[in-house]
């Protein structure tokens, strides 16, 4: 399934968030801050990014509930996606 711009615009500005925000936590152990101030940052990214796979399995579903019905939902292919997302 593809999703259209319009559904994935919220998506990519967070995961482009994200990606700004790693920028910021390698600059900062390049320049020897705290190891425990890049472990804050670094998790506040993987939060980021772990919420932008949701979002993405959470539109496809809703793409495919509107498009198809119940019935065009593979429940086993979405379990997959939301396994490889834990």
């Amino acid at each position: 399934m593809q999703l259209g711009a319009e559904d994935t615009k919220a998506i990519i500005t967070r995961m482009k968030r994200a990606h700004g925000h790693l920028g910021s936590v390698i600059r900062m152990l390049e320049e020897g801050a705290e190891c425990e101030d890049a472990l804050t940052q670094l998790a506040a990214v993987n939060k980021a990014i772990s919420r932008s796979g949701y979002a993405l399995v959470a539109t496809g579903l809703q793409h495919c509930m509107a498009e198809g019905g119940p019935d065009s939902v593979d429940a086993k292919k979405l379990e997959k996606l939301f396994l490889s997302l834990a």
